[in-house]
């Protein structure tokens, strides 16, 4: 087993697009003993929950997972995330993400090309803008897909008190994963990612390029969602079976996903699952999905027994996780998951 991080284990939650609920939220999850919190990008803004979060809490972490980097530019985005870190006090970490190509160019209007170098070079260009600005100095920045050398004193933010954010990039290939291993501060994993997938995989891939980069393992995180099987009696407990299971063969049946698969030696799974979601059999998909697979992909335990598979599932590989607890799980179990996690 690959001991890539320093044996602690943080545990976050996620905060919801609905910003009038988020103070609550966000609250809740600071009062429960979460260690951060995780808002995404999907048909909402990512970065406006956060602002709320930061102002309704004292010590959650707070980050984006994921904001799409390729729909905006790095500009904007030192922007958003030098505001975020001021206001939350230092508690600030930029998730990023590529999306995919039709999305970039159709729903954005964005150009897409060269993902991995175009991520590595965004990254670079936010490293020199926050840099300007924390010195404040002259802005010179030209590289291959983004040129940033006008920054006058009137648009240059006052210096900070806090370090820049630290970035973390969404990766799942080895080439975006050796990426982040020499050129960002973490990486956000899949909840599509199994634990033997991260030892031969991921971990070998993030080696590579923090040796590229002559950092040591301690000066990178990873973070992961984690699918979760759980409940307060039999029936929730098979809901939520049902419910991971569809999530996992719709997963399974994206041919992005489906060399986690074959690592297991599952290529003839994803092969049935794409050719019924191609025939919209969708109802289906969920049942290929057996207890072995279920077990690869989830952690299945009742609740007193949830802690300990978080630590096997993570523990040396995984710095954060985001358990996807299910909603029927009391507000009291969760905090007993994250004291027993705590306390180990």
């Amino acid at each position: 087993m690959s001991a890539l991080s320093n044996g602690s284990l943080k545990i976050d939650g996620g905060i919801p697009a609905d910003l009038a609920t988020v103070p609550e939220v966000a609250a809740r999850l600071e009062r429960q003993g979460f260690d951060g919190c995780w808002s995404g990008e999907v048909a909402h803004d990512p970065f406006f929950p956060l602002v709320l979060a930061a102002e309704h809490t004292s010590r959650l972490e707070l980050g984006t997972s994921i904001a799409v980097a390729f729909a905006r530019n790095p500009m904007t985005v030192a922007n958003l995330g030098w505001d975020l870190q001021d206001y939350s006090q230092g508690r600030f970490t930029l998730g990023l993400g590529t999306q995919i190509q039709p999305h970039i160019e159709k729903r954005f209007g964005m150009p897409w090309s060269h993902p991995v170098r175009r991520m590595q070079e965004f990254i670079a260009a936010l490293e020199a803008i926050w840099e300007a600005w924390h010195e404040q100095r002259e802005l010179r920045f030209e590289g291959e897909f983004y040129t940033h050398k006008l920054m006058t004193p009137m648009f240059r933010p006052e210096p900070s008190v806090h370090p820049a954010p630290k970035v973390f990039v969404a990766a799942v290939g080895e080439r975006m994963t050796e990426m982040c291993g020499e050129s960002a501060d973490g990486i956000i994993g899949h909840a599509f990612t199994t634990r033997l997938y991260y030892d031969e995989v991921t971990s070998p891939a993030i080696a590579r390029g923090l040796q590229r980069s002559g950092r040591d393992r301690s000066d990178f995180q990873v973070t992961s969602p984690v699918f979760l099987v759980t409940g307060e009696n039999p029936a929730e407990t098979a809901a939520a079976s049902e419910a991971v299971r569809r999530q996992i063969a719709f997963y399974g049946s994206t041919p992005a996903y489906g060399k986690v698969l074959e690592l297991h030696g599952w290529g003839d799974l994803h092969t049935r699952l794409h050719r019924l979601s191609r025939e919209g059999e969708w109802a289906q998909m969920g049942s290929l999905i057996d207890d072995e697979v279920l077990d690869a992909f989830a952690v299945v335990a009742p609740p007193d027994g949830v802690a300990a598979g978080l630590w096997d599932r993570c523990g040396g590989s995984i710095d954060r996780a985001m358990p996807m607890f299910p909603k029927t799980i009391s507000a009291e179990t969760v905090s007993a998951v994250l004291d027993d996690l705590h306390a180990r």
